[in-house]
């Protein structure tokens, strides 16, 4: 079971900002559990059982056109992002593995974890990062964020771990040059 008593926080942490080589912006940020990670974490990550914390990181990568309608071109670009996030994502995570942290990252797409068994509730990234960063979201055919500087022109993702948040941010601020984002105001 799950000890989530001293965690149930929604308070934002360790903001790390980064920019991609075309320009577009990149903000991570650290938090303790939403209250729906909190309700359903057995059911959305039913291998993390014996987990005493946990951490959440939002990462909203900014996207090149508003995220409201469905057309190719948008589609194309949520799959670049998606595709840019497994692939950061999955460096940042068995980075913390390979450091003893259980970690996983979300399929943004699916809402299901990437390394771990998947439960039977869906993971969502819109609701949680709504929840930890108290940003409006457009309900469309599917909810979209609206981040007060980029519109809803974001992609947000999600990972989680069991890594303490200075470890998250080290190991974040390592891997995101190697992804092409170089951290900003610094």
């Amino acid at each position: 079971m799950v000890n989530y008593s001293s965690v149930c926080t929604s308070q934002q942490g360790y903001p790390i900002n980064l920019v991609g080589k075309t320009g577009q912006a990149v903000q991570i940020s650290i938090h303790n559990p939403s209250q729906y990670i909190c309700a359903n974490c057995e059911q959305i990550l039913p291998d993390w059982k014996q987990q005493q914390f946990l951490w959440v990181v939002v990462v909203l990568q900014q996207s090149k056109y508003p995220l409201v309608e469905m057309t190719a071109e948008i589609e194309g670009e949520k799959e670049r992002l998606r595709e840019k996030f497994m692939r950061f994502g999955c460096d940042v995570a068995f980075n913390l593995r390979d450091r003893g942290y259980i970690t996983d990252l979300i399929d943004p797409r699916t809402g299901y974890p990437l390394l771990s068994h998947p439960g039977p509730v869906p993971h969502d990234d819109t609701a949680v990062a709504k929840a930890l960063l108290d940003y409006p979201v457009i309900k469309n055919k599917c909810c979209v964020l609206v981040h007060p500087e980029w519109g809803t022109a974001v992609y947000p993702s999600v990972l989680l771990s069991a890594a303490p948040p200075e470890m998250i941010s080290l190991v974040t601020k390592a891997i995101a040059p190697l992804h092409g984002w170089m951290e900003i105001g610094v």
